[in-house]
């Protein structure tokens, strides 16, 4: 146990000399379960996916056809805000933004935001430039198995830190939405549910903006 501890130990202290750590952040080696109310039961023959509001043409696809979307695999850091991080996680999904510049989703000149809709009316908005970002993913799986439930089987938002690109903004894990189930292109900016809860807007890991 004391082994295990001291090699945590050191491990942090790697990531943050390294620049991957952020402010108030401590590094973990699980994957914490953190979500509000139950998790949702899947049924693919009845589960569909979303796109509307600021673009040319809404989009709805069965589970089947969102399976044959365009796939990306990404690794990144990932930070909650109840102050843990998980470093080089490996996830594979669909990337929004491979699907506009494929003109799967045609956005209109007026999107600028996008809200994450999710099971049981559960919201989380980020700016579109972060959506569209490089890390950014439709998440499926994560580590090279399917997502389990706890952990937003069958699909989640997911957004992170990646250490090549040190530029794009990193907000914190509530930000990718679990059980996703559709993407609405907003002109204006409106709160998801935790940002209505008191939770900061932005969400900017490395600014520590936990709360609004």
């Amino acid at each position: 146990m004391f082994d295990s501890i001291f090699r945590r130990k050191e491990d942090e202290e790697k990531f943050r000399q390294e620049g991957r750590l952020p402010p108030g952040q401590a590094y973990t080696q699980r994957f914490p379960v953190l979500h509000y109310g139950p998790v949702p039961a899947f049924n693919p023959q009845t589960w569909d996916f979303r796109v509307w509001g600021e673009v040319e043409t809404p989009l709805r696809l069965s589970w089947e056809e969102f399976n044959r979307l365009p796939r990306v695999a990404l690794t990144m850091d990932i930070h909650c805000v109840t102050q843990w991080s998980k470093f080089d996680t490996i996830w594979e999904g669909v990337s929004v933004r491979m699907l506009v510049e494929q003109g799967l989703i045609r956005l209109k000149p007026t999107a600028r935001f996008v809200m994450q809709h999710a099971e049981y009316g559960f919201t989380a908005n980020l700016p579109l430039e972060v959506v569209l970002a490089e890390n950014f993913l439709m998440a499926t799986h994560f580590n090279g198995e399917p997502l389990s439930p706890d952990h937003g089987y069958p699909l989640r938002g997911v957004v992170g830190y990646l250490p090549s690109r040190p530029d794009l903004m990193t907000p914190y894990f509530w930000k990718g939405a679990k059980w996703l189930r559709g993407l609405e292109f907003m002109a204006e900016d409106r709160p998801g549910f935790w940002e209505q809860a008191g939770y900061h807007n932005n969400a900017d890991v490395w600014k520590e903006e936990r709360f609004g």
